[in-house]
């Protein structure tokens, strides 16, 4: 499971010395027991990894506005932060991995026009779940039936 891995790596990071790690990954374990608390529930590692990725997307969206502030100091901290966290996520689709299921998907749905964009967006999604922003296949959804 993903939480033990998570509470292993912990471990390490803590006989290490690693601060930054350790203070990472403590955040994360600290994410999922409070998510497991509120739904009173063990997690699934599904559930978890959607946990990882809301974070680190928080932190992408910190490393673009600490970018504007002209915060480099900031901007790398997250970004180290950020590269840990994904170190327990999925490896990400490519682009052209992304256009290959978006062009199947409209070959089976049939869809010709933007009109067909939501019941496309919703089956790739379930396929990619996890491994695709969904900006980015929104985008290239947009592309293909544009």
């Amino acid at each position: 499971m993903l939480l033990e891995k998570l509470q292993d790596e912990m471990k390490k990071a803590l006989k290490s010395g690693e601060k930054e790690r350790l203070s990472v990954i403590r955040m994360l374990i600290s994410e999922i027991k409070k998510v497991q608390i509120d739904q009173k529930k063990e997690l699934t590692d599904e559930e978890i990894i959607q946990i990882l990725q809301r974070y680190a997307k928080q932190r992408k969206e910190a490393i673009q506005q600490y970018k504007k502030a002209d915060r480099e100091d900031l901007v790398e901290k997250e970004e180290r932060e950020l590269k840990i966290v994904q170190e327990f996520l999925p490896e990400p689709l490519s682009n052209e991995e992304i256009e290959k299921i978006v062009e199947e998907v409209i070959k089976e749905t049939g869809a010709s026009s933007m009109k067909d964009m939501g019941k496309v967006m919703k089956i790739i999604m379930e396929k990619v779940k996890g491994r695709a922003e969904g900006s980015v296949v929104s985008q290239i959804v947009r592309s293909k039936l544009s």
